[in-house]
């Protein structure tokens, strides 16, 4: 594999940025002799909300070719760096490759993502591609707040918050887009599929740079991005289509800025031999009109050039997660024929290293939304008469998990088209993450704004839920029958494993631990409502969508059908303290026969 040719980083100067956001019509004539035109691109990807610097390996670090570690990352660096890359570039365009958002720490996290959409407009994104994780809570929210600020709940309780400046959230100063998102059965996209940027050459007219931003096929499907609702297009064919209606408008200079990725080894600005990956197997079949391909979604670090089908290179890259890379493509436009110099093209990966200023600006913002997030824990949102806690008793039932149970079901009661029979939580499943997290104690803990009896904000995000959607789907009666049984499951060495649901309170079902894996249960002893569980009938069932579709290793409901979305589990969670004081649930669901 050809690498693509490096050069230096710039350092030196002040941030120039000649872009215009306006389409005006593209001359015909060229005068002749023109000098080709330098075009930057730079690029972030799966920042997920990782302002604040992070020193753990994963996170604030990455490796060189010589195996050095480097620490990098966080907002104050990123900016620094990019006002120094775009030095002395005329044309200079930034933009992100999606999954900017729905990230982990709770100073973004508890703000409805908020902070990193100023983050995002301070440093001059221009766009953005729509990751999976831009899709966590829904299309309305990612087009109507977080694209054009409009406020939900409480403004500064539950968005609309005030930033490190102190004016409100007003959403993003750049377009969200993608090709391949379409609302079900309708083929067209839910956002713009493209973005066209115009370059200033040193005489004539203005230049198109076309930009199809792609998402990764497995957002639809995903489990914190189940959307129902929506549809994942074909990559290649998408891009194709789109390539060539950008053609048809004039626009020969292309890339593809694509929310799905590969793996090409661990060094930040290399690439191995042999690289692998759905984003790989997109760049080998892609049509040749797409100059560069800008990828994400895997968190992998590479720089590399793979041939298009009509054999000639071009880059492939990925600037890890977390802010820890900044990809620069540099392209050369002839503007004779306004497309890209293959031959003169260039990549690199530059680390976000902290040995350069960090950003004043930036420092503040960080400061302001971890200040605000230690408020935001110490807000109470509920109280309890005792403790919910993860322990289990011999029937595998904990206060917690039935807490849990019973707000999902409540969720889906409250959610159109919801209408829950029954809900169901993985306790302690049989793979994967665990959505119960924390106890709640009755005892009030260290923080000052706590008190016996009251649930703190952050103490409910901690100790329920990974944003994951309670989702209410149609299964048979069958269906839940084996999902019980599937709480006892045989390993390889012959032992049984226990891996108990939490059922929400208007179920009760007993069990024989006596008899075989796989017969444990009988319907008759499975009561919804009072009333036997029936094999033959559909049932409502609401559960996360992490267990519906079998990633924590229940496999009984495969091939549900009729899901219907409601909220996130963190939100279904606090929301069931809203009946007012809780009284831990009595652990009487489930009963051992003998």
């Amino acid at each position: 594999m050809r690498l693509l040719p490096r050069r230096l980083p710039i350092v030196a100067g002040l941030a120039l940025t000649a872009l215009v956001t306006t389409q005006p019509g593209i001359a015909q004539a060229r005068p002749p002799h023109e000098r080709p035109v330098d075009v930057q691109l730079l690029s972030i990807t799966d920042l997920h909300g990782y302002l604040r610097p992070h020193d753990d390996a994963a996170n604030g670090t990455v490796k060189d070719a010589e195996g050095r570690t480097i620490v990098v990352g966080g907002a104050p660096y990123i900016a620094t760096h990019l006002k120094r890359l775009r030095a002395g570039h005329k044309n200079s365009i930034t933009f992100s490759t999606g999954d900017n958002f729905s990230g982990w720490p709770t100073e973004v996290a508890y703000h409805a993502d908020e902070p990193t959409i100023e983050f995002l407009n301070r440093v001059g994104v221009e766009f953005s591609a729509v990751g999976n994780h831009e899709l966590d809570l829904s299309p309305s929210f990612l087009r109507d707040h977080m694209g054009k600020g409009r406020c939900f709940g409480e403004v500064d309780v539950d968005s609309c918050f005030t930033d490190s400046t102190g004016r409100r959230f007003h959403g993003a100063d750049f377009p969200f887009s993608s090709a391949n998102i379409t609302a079900k059965g309708s083929g067209k996209p839910l956002l713009a599929p493209y973005v066209i940027r115009w370059v200033k050459p040193e005489r004539g007219p203005k230049i198109p740079v076309g930009f199809i931003n792609l998402t990764t096929p497995t957002t639809v499907g995903g489990s914190t991005s189940y959307q129902p609702t929506l549809d994942n297009l074909s990559l290649v064919e998408t891009a194709n289509r789109y390539a060539a209606e950008l053609k048809r408008r004039g626009v020969e200079a292309i890339v593809a800025n694509v929310h799905e990725g590969g793996t090409a080894g661990d060094v930040y600005d290399r690439c191995n031999a042999n690289p692998t990956g759905p984003v790989f197997d997109f760049a080998r079949q892609v049509t040749p009109d797409i100059d560069a391909i800008v990828t994400g979604h895997w968190h992998a670090l590479f720089n590399c050039s793979v041939p298009d089908p009509a054999g000639d290179p071009r880059p492939v890259v990925e600037a890890a997660n977390h802010g820890r890379l900044i990809n620069e493509i540099n392209l050369r436009i002839d503007p004779a024929t306004r497309d890209v110099i293959r031959s003169a093209t260039t990549s690199v990966n530059h680390p976000v290293t902290r040995d350069v200023p960090a950003d004043p600006e930036m420092v503040t913002l960080v400061d302001h939304w971890v200040n605000r997030g230690g408020q935001t824990y110490a807000r109470p949102v509920g109280t309890i008469t005792g403790d919910l806690t993860r322990t289990r008793d011999a029937d595998g039932e904990s206060t917690l998990g039935n807490f849990a149970a019973d707000a999902e079901y409540a969720d889906s009661r409250r959610t159109p088209g919801g209408n829950a029979d029954l809900a169901m939580v993985a306790v302690a499943p049989v793979k994967g993450s665990v959505a119960l997290r924390g106890d709640l104690r009755y005892a009030k803990g260290t923080n000052p704004a706590d008190a016996d009896g009251t649930v703190l904000f952050g103490e409910a995000w901690s100790a329920f839920g990974y944003a994951n959607p309670v989702v209410t789907v149609s299964v048979t009666g069958a269906a839940i029958e084996q999902a019980l049984e599937q709480q006892w499951q045989t390993q390889a060495n012959g032992s049984v494993r226990f891996a108990p649901l939490a059922v929400s309170g208007n179920v009760r079902y007993s069990y024989d631990a006596t008899r075989p894996v796989g017969d444990r249960v009988n319907p008759a002893d499975v009561l919804i409502d009072g009333r036997p569980l029936e094999t033959g009938r559909t049932y409502r069932l609401a559960a996360l969508a992490y267990t519906l579709i079998g990633d924590d290793g229940y496999t009984a409901f495969a091939g549900f059908t009729d899901a219907v979305r409601g909220s996130r589990d963190y939100e279904a969670f606090r929301a069931h303290f809203a009946q007012g004081p809780v009284t831990p649930p009595a652990l009487d669901r489930a009963t051992a026969l003998r």
